[in-house]
């Protein structure tokens, strides 16, 4: 279970240092986010395709940029953040069912 929780962590911090870049540098592509990260292209790939579908950023010829909106809903990610830590702080203090 831990594992599992880990995995999707460690990929949607992959997705922030993704977001990231392209806030600092876009619009910016696939290659030098790449060379920026140090990730290899298909993560890129695939991060970029999960950002744009969350719409954090927008595809152009020129690559990828930040959502117009970025800053607001980039706010709604550190407050939903904060309430999932709240939440795994409880599932963790939660009484452990008896074997």
């Amino acid at each position: 279970m831990v594992e599992r929780l880990q995995n999707q962590v460690e990929k949607e911090e992959r997705d922030v240092r993704i977001l990231r870049a392209v806030i600092a540098d876009g619009p910016i592509g696939i290659v030098k986010l790449a060379e920026r990260t140090g990730l290899p292209e298909h993560k890129v790939r695939y991060s970029l395709r999960m950002l744009e579908n969350d719409e954090f950023v927008e595809p152009t010829p020129d690559g990828a940029i930040p959502a117009d909106d970025i800053e607001d809903r980039l706010a709604t990610v550190n407050e939903g953040l904060t309430g999932l830590i709240e939440r795994l702080e409880q599932v963790r203090d939660a009484e452990a069912p008896t074997i």
